[in-house]
């Protein structure tokens, strides 16, 4: 495998990061995943603004423009031979060599890591359907960040693995808020009802894309406050994500949910559609 490593295309293997790197020793950086759709990478420039909020959250300069991470990202598909993938980037604040300090020196460095990672092998594996549970949402106040620090989100799922479920929906009290590592809607009455954005939540790119596309075509969509009682009562359940993209919840809590699902059906082929105008208008304009 071929990744890129500042400013590098190496064997996965040659490269190497300093063990006084930031990201390495406090969790320091921020990360982003983008889907790729026969060599498209489906919503760039909004994976994108969000990488660069994160960045600006953290005080954390990066110095590269949409455009040339793009470049980076096309390039690692096609020295990996890649159609169908996902596009990691991580960015670390880099490395003091032979000091550990929770203060940041000004001006380091940065550390910027991406890969490609072939998924059609991994959707297979995935149920049609999700088993998902609740737990509490034991993680810092500002999930509106997408950082690497993810110890929390990684023992919620490591619970959800070893009951051989699928993901854990993370609740405040009584309140939801979104999955570990994906976002949480509802339909109810025809109407599709998600948490609305706050700064304890990732803001999903996917979600933002339904969110779009049920605008588009006069479906209902509620943005508040919504409460496990009204999950517990929700006609459908849907987990979003980039990997997982659009995904029906048939078991909450060891509970069985409603699987015949229209409105989730609808949005599914619309979903879809959209995903076939990115890749035909990418391939219009390169042509």
């Amino acid at each position: 495998m071929i990744v890129y490593l500042n400013g590098e295309f190496l064997d996965a293997h040659d490269a190497k990061i300093s063990p006084f790197d930031r990201g390495f020793l406090f969790g320091d950086g921020v990360y982003e995943v983008c889907a790729v759709y026969q060599r498209h990478l489906y919503e760039w420039a909004a994976h994108c603004r969000r990488l660069f909020l994160s960045l600006q959250r953290v005080h954390l300069s990066l110095g590269y423009s949409e455009q040339q991470l793009a470049d980076i990202a096309h390039q690692l598909l096609e020295k990996n031979g890649f159609e169908n993938a996902t596009v990691y980037l991580q960015i670390s604040r880099g490395a003091v060599i032979g000091k550990r300090d929770h203060f940041y020196t000004p001006g380091l460095v940065p550390t910027i890591f991406a890969y490609a990672n072939p998924w059609p092998e991994a959707m297979l594996e995935q149920r049609p359907t999700l088993k998902v549970i609740t737990l509490a949402d034991q993680r810092w106040q500002r999930g509106q960040i997408k950082s690497v620090n993810l110890l929390a989100n990684t023992e919620a799922r490591q619970q959800v693995h070893a009951q051989q479920l699928d993901e854990a929906i993370l609740t405040r009290g009584d309140e939801v808020v979104e999955g570990t590592s994906s976002n949480v809607l509802l339909v109810k009455d025809g109407s599709v009802i998600t948490p609305p954005e706050q700064p304890y939540m990732l803001t999903g790119i996917t979600r933002q894309v339904l969110r779009r596309l049920a605008n588009e075509n006069g479906l209902p969509f509620i943005e508040r406050r919504v409460s496990v009682n009204e999950l517990n009562d929700a006609d459908e359940i849907w987990i979003t994500s980039t990997v997982r993209e659009l995904r029906l919840v048939s078991e909450l809590n060891g509970k069985a949910m409603p699987t015949n699902a229209p409105v989730f059906e609808r949005m599914r082929e619309w979903f879809n559609a959209d995903k076939c105008r990115a890749i035909a208008n990418d391939k219009q304009r390169k042509s």
